[in-house]
């Protein structure tokens, strides 16, 4: 039997400068620890920082955490939904642009919350700390993290192939 194509993950949030860039590391770490192939990204909804570094405050909580964020912002394109087999968006406003860019439903289902694999707060929203201080990276961090660690705990886990859903 050929081996199965690497799991393709893409993390989004709104500029692609704070949350996502944590996210994709985070999930990176994790789903490589837990042994799952994976292709990892991310993007934002909006186009404000194209091109840009991640924020400043998002690499250092990083670093502090032994991660480093090399990345530059890019928008979120439909292509992403061929490309991605499913979009991590770290809030339900970035969700729901997501789905309404994705123009199918099938392509749409391939949206979810991040925290959704979050053990302490299923379904939340990770706050944008972007105009906030050191502390609002510090639970960002936090939260990304449980949710990386829980989502490459299942995506370790044999998968039914009779679900359309990789995870």
């Amino acid at each position: 039997m050929p081996p199965s194509p690497p799991l393709r993950v893409l993390a989004l949030c709104l500029g692609n400068i704070c949350r996502s860039p944590v996210a994709e590391a985070l999930l990176r770490r994790e789903l490589t620890a837990a042994g799952v192939d994976a292709v990892v990204d991310s993007a934002g909804t909006g186009d404000w920082h194209v091109g840009r570094p991640t924020d400043p405050r998002s690499i250092d909580v990083a670093r502090r955490h032994g991660l480093r964020l090399t990345g530059k912002a890019r928008q979120l394109l439909r292509r992403d939904f061929v490309d991605y087999d499913v979009i991590l968006a770290m809030d339900s406003q970035n969700a729901a642009e997501a789905r309404a860019l994705a123009g199918t439903p099938g392509a749409a289902s391939r949206v979810r919350l991040m925290r959704d694999f979050d053990p302490l707060a299923p379904g939340a929203d990770v706050p944008d700390p972007y105009l906030g201080g050191k502390a609002g990276f510090e639970s960002m961090f936090e939260m990304l993290e449980r949710s990386a660690a829980e989502f490459a705990r299942q995506a370790a886990q044999p998968q039914n192939t009779d679900q359309a859903d990789p995870i």
